[in-house]
């Protein structure tokens, strides 16, 4: 017996020192000739450990606005970023333009600005988690949600496929979910589930009045979210059937297209992260808002007050 444990020790030390002691290759961690990371233009540096993301890349300048100085501001396709300070608070806002594609690269490569030795492409022993809080905007789905108010969400599903090829780590509960919604829609693949940091989520409860709700990442804006112009949707009467999903009380609050990437990637890498939404549109009712811009102003004040 003691011969095996000692083998198991060996082993897991030896795992330890291959995935901590190993440079990671130059196709496998790409970097640009300054050191950066390569889609964010980004070097350790640059960021604070509390991040504010958002997807418009025009409301990165919204957000920074309020800031009482920058000290780094870069801009790299979609990708832009701002840091400086509220105070003596030091934030970071960065957009990651539309999608859970483009949250899978912003969210990597964060990681990778804290977690990996960037001179020598190592993992570093001691990881780093980051506080971050998504600005988005969303549709309702329920007409009892009305258009202007802000919603934090607690579960997040996703309709995109991304977490396919990740090893994902759901809880029980999680997973009955992601089950329920199988069964339901019967799409042909298994929804991703997955809850907020449960810490960092009661913080930001207990800081605001918000809704709370359960918000849907569709992989599209038009046929995804029920939209039909001119193409026809595949499934018939989708936004009521997202309304009408009911697993013992777990409802479906309201739609968008990154909150299940940022969750479930932020869950894989050890981070704290919460999405809030400014509600634009309730898709029951088709109300959109008159003034849409004053309700993410709202947010964003809101959110910046409590940060």
């Amino acid at each position: 017996m003691q011969n095996i444990r000692k083998q198991n020790q060996k082993v897991k030390k030896n795992h330890f020192t291959s995935l901590f002691m190993t440079p990671l290759a130059n196709t496998e961690l790409i970097l640009n000739p300054d050191k950066s990371v390569y889609h964010l233009h980004l070097r350790p540096e640059h960021i604070a450990n509390t991040i504010l993301l958002v997807g418009d890349p025009d409301r990165v300048k919204d957000v920074s606005a309020y800031f009482d100085s920058i000290e780094y501001q870069i801009q790299h396709r979609e990708f832009v970023t701002h840091t400086g300070y509220i105070g003596k608070k030091r934030l970071s806002v960065i957009s990651s333009g539309i999608g859970t594609d483009n949250v899978e690269i912003v969210l990597t490569e964060l990681d990778a600005l804290v977690n990996i030795d960037l001179d020598t492409r190592i993992i570093k022993p001691n990881l780093t988690s980051l506080q971050m809080i998504r600005l988005g905007t969303s549709g309702s789905l329920r007409p009892e949600i009305e258009v202007g108010n802000i919603l934090i969400t607690e579960f997040a599903i996703g309709l995109d496929n991304l977490m396919y090829f990740y090893q994902q780590n759901q809880t029980k509960k999680e997973k009955e979910i992601s089950q329920q919604l199988t069964d339901y829609f019967s799409f042909g693949f298994t929804p991703s589930c997955t809850q907020a940091h449960e810490k960092w989520f009661e913080e930001w409860q207990q800081k605001t009045n918000f809704i709370i709700g359960n918000t849907l990442t569709c992989p599209g804006f038009y046929a995804p979210q029920g939209r039909e112009l001119r193409l026809k949707n595949s499934f018939d009467n989708l936004k009521q059937k997202y309304y009408s999903f009911d697993y013992e009380g777990f409802k479906l609050t309201n739609l968008e297209m990154e909150t299940a990437g940022y969750y479930a990637f932020a869950r894989l890498f050890g981070h704290q992260i919460i999405s809030i939404n400014a509600l634009l549109a309730n898709r029951y009712t088709g109300q959109f808002a008159e003034n849409p811009t004053q309700i993410v102003k709202n947010m964003i004040e809101t959110v910046l007050e409590k940060v």
